[in-house]
């Protein structure tokens, strides 16, 4: 087994519960763990026998881009569209911080983490 990581894909988007979150926007950033098996791959140097991380960036970017009042919703959103998608994979960690968000405090960012695994 081993993990597949993407760290800090960003993105601009729309959620939150204020109305002007959803109108202006704000800076996205989203760190993804998923637990898979890389042996045949190791040996293989073969795309088919991996899980695609171009795949996985698509599915964060996507769901990202759908407006959501809680990041828990939009973490959860991807986390499910994730194990529909590929089921190579058994384990997902998902990380979804808002970057300075509007909570009247110097603060750089809001995070929420998630996991999901394969029973």
């Amino acid at each position: 087994m081993g993990f597949i990581k993407l760290k800090n894909i960003r993105t601009y988007s729309y959620h939150g519960c204020l109305i002007e979150e959803g109108k202006i926007g704000s800076d996205y950033s989203v760190d993804l763990k998923v637990k898979t098996d890389l042996r045949q791959s190791s040996i293989t140097d073969n795309l088919v026998d991996t899980v695609d991380y171009v795949l996985l960036n698509q599915i964060v970017v996507e769901e990202m881009a759908i407006r959501a009042n809680l990041l828990e919703h939009v973490a959860q959103r991807i986390i499910a569209r994730i194990m529909k998608e590929v089921p190579a994979i058994s384990r997902v960690i998902l990380g979804v911080s808002k970057l300075n968000p509007p909570i009247g405090g110097d603060v750089e960012a809001v995070t929420i983490e998630m996991e999901d695994y394969r029973s």
